[in-house]
Formats: structure tokens, sequence, C-alpha cells
């Protein structure tokens, strides 16, 4: 749409926009290496300017803790504590592995741009396929407030999932994000952001700057 936001659109005519995921730029100063200086980057930049390219954007919405936390609150109320926290981080490492596997079937079969990707579980781990997941409330995606029209575009209530008013998921053990699939996609911190920064994400969300603010406390 603009330098640091991305446009969801309804289907390949790309006439509505289903949602607008925000982004926010790094701001911090940079420095020159070998000659070059460093980027201050925005996930918006790996993402194809609108109207030049038909790029693509994922989105996904994984759970493995349906049921689990009814289920831990009775060993802990038999004293179990032990099984309620190995239910639990059972239960958190079920859905990291879904959304793991989910992100291999779009680049290798959905998109299919990774097709004869073969890596092993240590590269896996390592993260050496191309692309990347970037999450809200993580260093690259620090607004937590994408979730609402992630979960809205999902439909994620039909499958027991939602946030809660601090816009943490539930049930606890869940995982979302985006997908991102530009060959040189990757991982970086936003860090500090600066008031103007903030005024002018508060104007394009259409929301007041003190909830911004209260959203992005740890960036400010």
């Amino acid at each position: 749409m603009n330098d640091d936001d991305i446009a969801l659109y309804t289907d390949e005519s790309r006439q509505q926009v289903a949602m607008t995921w925000r982004g926010l730029r790094q701001q911090t100063e940079k420095h020159m290496i070998d000659g070059v200086m460093r980027p201050s980057r925005c996930l918006a930049d790996f993402i194809a300017p609108a109207g030049t390219a038909a790029d693509h954007v994922g989105v996904f919405a994984v759970t493995a803790g349906i049921g689990a936390d009814k289920r831990a609150a009775a060993f802990e109320a038999a004293h179990d504590d032990y099984s309620a926290i190995m239910l639990k981080s059972l239960a958190d490492r079920l859905a990291e592995a879904l959304a793991e596997c989910l992100h291999k079937k779009v680049r290798t079969d959905l998109w299919g741009y990774a097709a004869g990707e073969a890596l092993s579980n240590e590269d896996l781990i390592a993260e050496k396929y191309q692309g990347i997941r970037p999450a809200p409330g993580y260093p690259a995606c620090p607004d937590h407030s994408a979730k609402k029209a992630m979960f809205e575009l999902l439909q994620c209530e039909d499958i027991g999932m939602g946030l809660t008013e601090s816009l943490a998921m539930t049930p606890a053990a869940s995982v979302s994000g985006f997908y991102i699939a530009h060959p040189e996609a990757q991982y970086f911190n936003v860090g500090k952001v600066g008031d103007d920064q903030v005024q002018d994400l508060a104007q394009r969300s259409g929301v007041e700057v003190k909830d911004l603010q209260r959203l992005l406390a740890p960036n400010l």
C-alpha cells in the first residue's frame, strides 16, 4: 500500500482488501559495514509494492490446546503438578510443530516456490529455508493489535481460538503469524521507535495515540 503497510486482498483480482497489516520501521542509528549502509528495515520491504507484481502474503493460526487448560486444571486440583506442566508443555510443542509443518507445506506445495526443498531437522531448526513467518508481538512485528484483524479474517473462533483483552491468544498452546516468501526476507528487531512514527501509525490505523503507546510501550 505504502512504504510500511501491507494490503491483503480477498482474491487474485486484488480489488477488495481483506485486512491491512500495519508495519513499523527501524529508527535506531545505522552504521556502514564494508562500505554499505545497513537498511532501516520494515517487513513491508519484502513484499512487492501494489501494482508492480502479483506478490503473496500468507496468514495462519493453529492451536493444539483445545481442552488442554481444563485437563491441566484437573491435574492441578488433584495435586499432580507434574502432569499439568507436562500437558501444557506437550500442547505448546505440538502447536509449534504444526506451525512448522504448515509452513513447509506452503513452501513446497501450496505456493511451491521451494518444491525441491530437502532439509534435515537440524536445517529446519536453523531456519535455513526460504521465507519467514513473523508473528505479532515479536521483534520484527511488535504491534500485537494485528492479531485482531488476523483472527477475524481466519474466523479463528470457529475452531475455539480467541484473544484476551491484552491480545494474548487462547488456548495458550496456539501460534499465529504471517508467511513471507521473499528470498531475502529475514527476521530483525524493530527496536526503539520515535514519537513521530507512533503518531503516523496511529493516523494510518485510525486509533488513539495513547492506545498505541500502551501496546508499543517496550519499543518507546
